[in-house]
């Protein structure tokens, strides 16, 4: 019963997720709840309780900054033409009903890099390439899900990408060697999804005709402009920018970002670059108009962070500090530990814990934040080793998190991001009527990386992947339970 006690927070928490309560709303009301269960089982003072959450807060301001940072960047790349340019830049490739999902599949992973976010990225490349797709006389459900695998990619390796910032603040690593970390596993993730969309759009009976991405464009119906603008305004926006052209050179400046990112330079320092050269070069493209327009725009994305990102973020460390110090996960951790034969085997188990909560809360979000602090402490408590061979068992932990959440939910028919997906695509394109499986069936970029992270880690094959290997007995070893 003390036990069950101890986890009843993250059983109210997840239960008012499921019931479809914001984070701002839920992470207060569970820390509360949490609070008066510390009390009462642990004899502690409030104030003592209130130390603990706050305490555990100081130690993600780091992310908390990074975040701001972050959405400043998107903000800049949106607004600058970055975005478009990534598009146009593709477009320029002849588009074949063969070819189809495979551009989309490849338009929307670089997309997402640049801005952060999945839906935006979905939201604005569905009008385009389902239509593209209309026009050239492709299959709708393989282009349909290539560019929702696709936009799901830089949501879970972006520098800015708010699940990444998220996943890797809880479990207390630097963004910039998370990438580098999970960088080439990404990056086979991606080629292979790329692949086999080509292999399975040659082998269909499609015709070769080249379609006109313009044409796609303007074919668009005034209608689903309107309704788009009401569910994703930055998207509109982007397609705008698409429509009117920008210069292509708009694409440097994710390129240096990307570059200082894989070389490991320090997380700020990047994003500041990509803010830097944004304005350098929308200033040659003139689509930065004025300095204090672009400070203006900037502010715009530290606001947006602090309006709800960052206070979710400081809500979910206060919950996590005060479940730490009443030991509540200690019974999973326990229980894992005890049918755990090697350290491998328990992050196996914490990879699976992540697919259950994102298949349980049905939200990629919610799900890191709940199963998150779990899995962090499943590595504190059960496993010993040197520091750097800790760090990097933390590092696979946010990767674990961000990955199940993000990709996993390719693959949950119920989750909110297939919601989410199925009625942007139903607004830019209502000749089909979609359903979850659309999404789901030809989803081969998410299926590829959540089964591929999980037999990596169980079998230690990830040892053929640069930079992604995890340390092995005796170098790291399971503590001996008392």
């Amino acid at each position: 019963m003390k036990a069950f006690l101890k986890l009843s927070p993250v059983i109210v928490l997840a239960a008012l997720m499921m019931k479809g309560f914001d984070a701002l709303l839920a992470a207060p009301i569970a820390t509360i709840y949490a609070s008066f269960i510390a009390m009462f089982l642990t004899k502690q003072k409030f104030n003592s309780i209130v130390d603990h959450a706050i305490d555990n807060v100081k130690e993600i301001q780091v992310a908390l900054f990074i975040l701001m940072a972050a959405y400043a960047m998107a903000e800049a790349f949106m607004s600058t033409g970055v975005g478009a340019s990534l598009i146009l830049i593709a477009l320029k490739v002849g588009i074949t009903a063969k070819t189809v999902a495979v551009v989309g599949a490849i338009v929307t992973s670089i997309l997402s890099i640049a801005t952060g976010t999945s839906w935006g990225t979905f939201a604005a490349c569905a009008p385009i390439f389902l239509w593209l797709n209309h026009i050239v006389g492709g299959n709708i459900l393989l282009t349909t899900a290539a560019i929702a695998g696709g936009a799901c990619f830089g949501d879970n390796i972006g520098l800015i990408s708010d699940t990444t910032i998220v996943s890797s603040g809880i479990q207390k690593v630097e963004v910039v060697r998370r990438i580098r970390h999970q960088g080439v596993w990404s990056a086979l993730v991606l080629l292979s999804g790329i692949i086999v969309f080509a292999i399975v759009g040659f082998t269909m009976d499609l015709p070769s005709t080249v379609g006109d991405p313009a044409e796609a464009i303007n074919s668009i119906p005034a209608d689903v402009w309107t309704a788009l603008a009401e569910k994703r305004e930055s998207a509109v926006k982007l397609l705008e920018q698409v429509r009117s052209g920008v210069p292509l050179y708009m694409a440097i400046p994710l390129v240096i970002v990307l570059v200082l990112a894989f070389m490991g330079t320090q997380t700020f320092i990047c994003l500041f670059a990509g803010l830097f050269f944004a304005y350098i070069f929308g200033m040659m493209a003139g689509t930065v108009t004025s300095t204090m327009d672009y400070l203006d725009m900037m502010m715009g994305g530290f606001a947006s962070a602090g309006g709800w990102v960052i206070v979710m973020m400081m809500w979910v460390a206060a919950f996590g500090g005060i479940m730490k110090s009443m030991s509540a996960f200690e019974p999973i951790s326990k229980l894992l530990s005890r049918i755990s034969g090697s350290v491998r085997q328990l992050m196996f188990y914490n990879g699976l814990l992540c697919v259950f909560g994102n298949a349980t809360l049905a939200d990629e979000m919610a799900q890191i934040v709940t199963i998150g602090p779990i899995i962090k402490e499943m590595v504190e408590n059960n496993v010993e080793g040197s520091e750097e061979d800790l760090y990097t068992l933390r590092l696979r932990n946010a990767t674990f998190s961000d990955a199940m959440g993000v990709f996993g939910s390719q693959l949950i028919p119920w989750h909110v991001y297939i919601a989410f997906y199925m009625g942007i695509a139903t607004i830019v394109y209502p000749l089909h009527e979609f359903v979850a499986i659309d999404i789901i069936r030809y989803n081969f970029i998410a299926m590829i990386a959540v089964a591929s992270i999980l037999i990596l880690t169980l079998t230690g094959l990830d040892r053929l992947i640069p930079l992604f290997k995890l340390p092995s007995e005796p170098a790291v070893r399971l503590k001996k339970q008392k």
